[in-house]
């Protein structure tokens, strides 16, 4: 399974620069986990793809992390996992724990996925005051 990792230029602002140590990490063949980065003005997108388990959990922690460093207030981070075939509760609670920490930067955490075992994978972590979800990454941003 091939991972991309991509940052596109938004239309005003700064490209979306994760670290070299990130980037090799998703580009190793053998990674399950694809993902691609988008900044849109002061929001910041992931979308992720494949797999998220305890084989790649700190890939997972460190790219969450990387992109919530860079979303400036009052933009959100989304993070879109529409394209996930499986996400461990270890995923789950990277994601509930950085948005914590966003919280305290008044930065909130959108979670996108309109499969709905995506939100019972949310509430059986007790994480669904969290982590809000959208159905898509446009409504996400609209909100």
């Amino acid at each position: 399974m091939t991972t991309i990792i991509e940052s596109s230029p938004p239309a005003s602002g700064p490209r979306l620069m994760l670290s070299t140590r990130l980037i090799y990490e998703l580009g190793d063949p053998h990674s399950t986990l694809r993902a691609t980065t988008d900044r849109r003005g002061t929001a910041v997108v992931i979308y992720a793809g494949g797999e998220i388990d305890a084989c790649n959990e700190e890939t997972w922690r460190r790219l969450v992390s990387e992109a919530a460093g860079v979303v400036t207030c009052p933009g959100p981070l989304i993070v879109d996992v529409t394209d996930l075939d499986f996400i461990a509760c270890c995923a789950v609670e990277a994601l509930a724990a950085e948005a914590e920490t966003l919280r305290r930067r008044g930065v909130e955490l959108r979670l996108v996925s309109p499969q709905r075992i995506v939100a019972r994978i949310v509430d059986a972590c007790g994480l669904g005051g969290v982590l809000p979800i959208y159905p898509t990454a446009d409504s996400a941003l609209a909100r």
